[in-house]
């Protein structure tokens, strides 16, 4: 019995090499077979000074963000308590004192000690 990995679209048992590319005669899905053994990666987040950011940790603002929508800017040396790292184009979900819940990136803060 081959150690073939089932069809990731319907789990046919029935998958078989072809050339580089795994394939289902049941639904002919196609797929790599590099990707169905992939490890999933967990993302790590740096911030600007290369420290690895976890949840929990408290942060420092290095340079003013301008807020849409409010009249006032986050200014630098502000501190930001309890972060929650999350996906996406900004890293950081956290609450600012002042202007609420809010999205950073990692790149404008620096990691307290």
């Amino acid at each position: 019995m081959s150690a073939l990995p089932n069809c990731p679209k319907c789990q046919s048992s029935y998958t078989y090499v072809d050339r580089e590319m795994l394939t289902c005669p049941e639904c002919g899905h196609e797929w790599a077979e590099v990707a169905a053994t992939e490890v999933a990666v967990t993302k790590v987040v740096k911030d600007a000074n290369g420290n690895v950011l976890q949840d929990g940790d408290t942060v420092t603002v290095i340079k003013d963000l301008k807020v849409r929508g409010a009249s006032s800017s986050i200014k630098v040396g502000t501190k930001v308590r309890n972060i929650r790292l999350i996906d996406g184009d900004h890293d950081i979900d956290c609450k600012v004192d002042g202007f609420g819940a809010m999205q950073l990136k990692s790149e404008f803060v620096r990691k307290v000690t």
